[in-house]
């Protein structure tokens, strides 16, 4: 079968990591290959892959933004793609790429124990090599015609969400995840979104969707992001920075060297982007004593902690669920209308340079590959 496949150069991850996006998309170390069609572990089915999205977490892989401490929990080289929509015997799924416990062979550690495979702690250990559907040299993902899977990790579609709604099960199981690990004490009243690629735009639906009705703020710096945002549930968009502390509420003061401090500000921040200054952005604009959730891949970088110990300020991260967040995320769907919008390109597998050029180069929202399927673009 045809695969997009990762295999790791020490060399390319260092320029990639000095040169960002700058760096060719044809000079990363992918390649569209020939393997063999994966076997199923005794138990597990194979998945036709309908739709497949790239993640803001596989560019960070790519264009060496991981944290070099986190490459004990996968292996590679590795057919790239998490966020899985199939089919099997002719009926769709959505494929949760997690091998915890269960999938390993293992008894069930305690988080595994308590429903939370998100944190299980054998991702390294058991009949499988480490890591996830995606980040797995053994099992391939979705950047690939077929992939295979444990039934349990499998989801039908209802039949009232179409297959471009359907391919955000993974990424808005994430949201759903985080929005209730930041607020499992309750909604604050004010929230603001830093980012509004593919995971701030669908945590504005998610917090919608799950019963928020404070006020949602968005930082968007393109005008179709501030489009999306707005269709998703913002009820405001701000250009930058300095006009969310305005609406936040947040009282500018000078420090020394030209550094700038803020008091007051939003209840709680998501962070949706993950970087050194959206992180930053973030710290400052929440309130004392508010909640800031870390939703956006991050990586190596550096930080002043000084807002959080000097105004108590909580940051929570999450980076994927519990099988109860994933099984929601996909029933939650089916009232999500609109969301479908948000996957704005779609490429064969043999365009994989094109996909990834648009996704660097934020040209739309949401990209993924169709292996079976035709280009697709929306006009925005």
């Amino acid at each position: 079968m045809r695969a997009v496949q990762y295999r790791p150069s020490i060399p390319r991850f260092v320029l990639a990591r000095l040169l960002g996006k700058r760096f060719p998309v044809t000079a990363l170390p992918l390649r569209l290959e020939r393997v063999p069609a994966p076997e199923p572990p005794a138990g597990w089915v194979r998945v036709r892959v309908r739709l497949a999205g790239v993640c803001g977490s596989d560019l960070a892989l790519l264009y060496g933004k991981n944290s070099p401490r986190l490459s004990p929990f996968f292996s590679f080289p590795a057919v790239l793609g998490h966020e899985i929509l199939g089919e099997v015997a002719g009926s769709r799924v959505v494929v949760n790429p997690l091998l915890a416990c269960r999938e390993r062979g293992l008894e069930p550690c305690p988080a595994c124990r308590e429903g939370e495979e998100g944190r299980c702690v054998n991702v390294a250990r058991g009949a499988l090599a480490p890591g996830m559907l995606g980040f797995h040299r053994e099992l391939p993902g979705g950047w690939s015609e077929m992939v295979v899977a444990h039934p349990a990790r499998l989801y039908p579609v209802p039949d009232r969400v179409p297959d471009e709604r359907a391919v955000f099960a993974e990424p808005f199981a994430v949201v759903v995840r985080g929005v209730r690990l930041a607020f499992e004490g309750g909604f604050p009243r004010r929230v603001l979104m830093v980012g509004a690629g593919t995971i701030g735009l669908l945590a504005v639906r998610a917090l919608r969707l799950l019963g928020f009705t404070g006020e949602v703020h968005v930082i968007a710096r393109r005008p179709h992001q501030a489009e999306f945002a707005r269709r998703m549930g913002a009820d405001r968009v701000h250009a930058g920075l300095a006009e969310a502390a305005q609406a936040g509420g947040s009282e500018r003061y000078r420090a020394v060297f030209g550094y700038t401090a803020w008091r007051g500000g939003f209840d709680a921040v998501v962070d949706a982007a993950g970087s050194a200054s959206s992180l930053e952005q973030a710290s400052w604009m929440v309130r004392e004593g508010g909640t800031i959730l870390l939703l956006g891949a991050p990586g190596v970088m550096v930080h002043d902690f000084a807002p959080y110990w000097f105004r108590e300020v909580r940051l929570v991260g999450s980076y994927v669920y519990a099988a109860r967040d994933f099984r929601d995320a996909v029933e939650m769907l089916v009232e999500a209308e609109g969301l479908e919008v948000l996957l704005t390109h779609t490429f064969p597998l043999h365009a994989w340079p094109e996909a990834l050029r648009t996704a660097v180069r934020h040209r739309g929202v949401k990209v993924a590959f169709a292996p079976g399927g035709a280009r697709r673009r929306v006009m925005l």
